[in-house]
């Protein structure tokens, strides 16, 4: 049997994208169906989640599907030792899909290879996190009507910043010009450097944030440098507040420029921006909802004709 897992976004034709991004703009209009009637959908958050989590519920729920999982590792049996493979062919016996976050790379593809039910990958450690991709490309597209020749500033964390990997994939099918923003010690990997050049994407690295370099922006990404993923707290302290953006740093900015930001905020936005018309994170994170409800159906085999001859409630 085909396995329908979303691992990563890199998997998906630019038709397949464009194809999801209409699948939520249908949720968008009535996100209330009873399209997973009788499904069950797992939950396993090895790692802390407020908007990945809830909105994952949430969609599922707004489907008509129950929810099952944890989102306390410490509440479970691999606090006592079991393996992750032994946790998701459990878990499989109980779920007709499993969405899961993992503070381990590879382990949501580990995860789609041994469980007899599609996984969803909400984050694996610094590596992949689709579902996210998928909102903030909506998000991309719904403010800016297309998602070709764009130029997009990625700011902060691009070492460590899941998102900004997973976005950069999806992008490549949509000529855009990146524009890589980051103190040496959180520069994007070399090896996302390679995806550019493998797939002719245009790139620029800055070290500096003004507002002379973000004035041809069309996307300005923020991101939060991820005291999480850090081994050396001191190397934390030196970058946490490098790049802060202030609402004065706007003024001379395109009129369609939008920021986005996956959210949490620590300092990189300051609270004034939050006002601005372009500021567009809390919409961005509302938009999840319906990304995630595209996804879940998606991966259990609901088409988007499916949705479209769907009875809205």
């Amino acid at each position: 049997m085909e396995n329908r897992s979303l691992v990563t976004i890199a998997e998906h034709s630019k038709e397949k994208i464009l194809y999801m991004l209409e699948m939520a703009k249908q949720f968008e209009m009535n996100p209330n169906r009873r399209l997973l009637q009788g499904k069950v959908v797992a939950t396993l958050f090895f790692e802390p989640s407020t908007r990945t989590r809830l909105s994952f519920e949430t969609a599922a729920n707004r489907l008509g599907a129950r929810v099952i999982g944890f989102s306390d590792p410490k509440a479970t049996s691999s606090s006592k030792g079991e393996t992750l493979k032994d946790t998701i062919m459990m878990v499989s016996n109980y779920a007709d899909i499993i969405v899961m976050r993992h503070y381990l790379e590879g382990a949501a593809r580990y995860a789609s290879e041994v469980a007899p039910v599609p996984i969803v990958n909400a984050g694996d450690g610094a590596n992949q996190h689709p579902s996210q991709t998928m909102l903030d490309l909506y998000s991309i597209y719904k403010t800016q009507g297309t998602l070709e020749n764009l130029n997009i500033y990625l700011v902060g964390d691009l070492k460590y910043g899941r998102t900004v990997h997973s976005l950069l994939m999806a992008m490549r099918h949509f000529n855009p010009t990146f524009h890589f923003i980051a103190p040496e010690e959180l520069k994007m990997p070399e090896e996302y450097k390679l995806y550019c050049k493998t797939h002719q994407i245009k790139y620029v690295e800055h070290t500096d944030f003004t507002e002379e370099i973000i004035a041809d922006a069309d996307i300005l990404y923020m991101t939060r440098v991820q005291r999480e993923r850090f081994t050396d707290l001191m190397e934390y302290e030196r970058v946490k507040n490098v790049y802060i953006l202030r609402n004065k740093m706007l003024e001379n900015t395109r009129p369609n420029l939008r920021i986005l930001h996956p959210l949490p905020r620590v300092n990189e936005i300051a609270y004034d921006v939050d006002d601005n018309p372009k500021a567009y994170y809390f919409q961005q994170a509302q938009n999840g909802l319906y990304a995630r409800e595209a996804i879940l159906c998606d991966v259990l085999g609901i088409t988007l004709d499916d949705v479209k001859n769907d009875i809205l409630l």
